[in-house]
């Protein structure tokens, strides 16, 4: 019996039940709340979506738990030196789903769309100088799957592109950096900035007054990634005066984001409400029911988080 854990409402939760009860016919998957004490007691597996940490911590011989989403921080965040290992998602259907997003909205940052939108409001009939994708410099923070087929998605239709992780890497097409020297050359030659990194200790607030002004005045940036490694009043800052010309803006720190922010009310900032790589349950159920299924061959857990990096 394998417990499912989350936070979601029971719609959601009993949705989730049913396409992971459908991808493993040979397992029994149920909400947390029906287990018995005994059964709390023999669970060795878990799957989770935004667990609550004290129900985790009653499966006294859980192993593992894996997550249906990618983003595991908060429950790291939330459990101080866990007994069990973190499986994360990795699916490759959302590093493509992500790369489409990407790309759309690297186009709509290209071709000038903030500014059409503007002169539409104001009945202004005027031909922005188009430039070419090969001389638009863009910079993709994070080279992990995510950030990775990004990447390579934004080369193949031309545009010039740099990328930079925490550690050295090589990507065909693509000109990497790493490291805090790194960042600061990659951030002087972009023009449109792409944010895929994991929220980390390292990263939480990455991008704050000092980074965001190594970028080229009227740069422009996406954050696909979380909200807390923007600062919010350097972003603004920014944009109030143009430094940065656009922002688009997928995730925050408070989500749903509240109605008083001045994101929505900002002519310079679009809000997308966290949609650029949603979880597909179908793609997402195969995916833990293969490493479950391997688990019970094997006994072999598959790649874990580590819980210093955050990833």
């Amino acid at each position: 019996m394998i417990p499912f854990i989350s936070r979601a409402d029971l719609a959601e939760q009993n949705s989730w039940i049913k396409y992971l009860s459908a991808a493993m016919p040979n397992e029994v998957v149920v909400p947390f709340a029906d287990l018995t004490a005994e059964q709390k007691r023999q669970c060795d597996i878990a799957i989770v979506a935004n667990p609550d940490p004290k129900h985790l911590l009653e499966l006294s011989s859980l192993k593992w738990v894996h997550s249906v989403w990618a983003g595991v921080e908060r429950m790291i965040n939330e459990l101080s030196s866990p007994p069990f290992s973190i499986v994360r998602l990795v699916d490759s259907n959302l590093a493509q789903t992500m790369s489409e997003a990407v790309l759309a909205w690297t186009l709509f940052l290209h071709r000038d769309m903030p500014t059409y939108a503007k002169q539409q409001l104001n009945k202004s009939w005027v031909q922005q100088p188009m430039m070419r994708a090969q001389d638009r410099r863009i910079g993709v923070l994070g080279l992990g799957e995510l950030g990775r087929v990004s990447a390579q998605r934004l080369v193949a239709n031309g545009f010039s592109v740099a990328g930079w992780s925490r550690q050295s890497k090589e990507i065909k097409g693509i000109e990497c950096f790493h490291g805090k020297e790194g960042l600061a050359v990659l951030l002087k030659q972009t023009d449109i900035l792409i944010c895929l990194l994991p929220l980390t200790a390292a990263t939480k607030g990455l991008l704050g007054q000092e980074n965001l002004s190594l970028l080229p005045i009227g740069a422009s940036l996406i954050n696909f990634a979380r909200g807390l490694i923007i600062d919010d009043e350097a972003l603004q800052s920014k944009l109030s005066t143009g430094a940065i010309s656009h922002a688009v803006l997928d995730v925050f720190e408070q989500e749903p984001l509240p109605e008083s922010h001045p994101y929505w009310r900002h002519n310079s900032v679009t809000v997308l409400p966290h949609i650029s790589a949603p979880t597909h349950p179908v793609s997402a159920s195969e995916i833990v029911a293969r490493n479950i299924k391997q688990y019970r061959l094997t006994g072999n857990i598959p790649p874990a988080v580590d819980p210093l990096r955050g990833y």
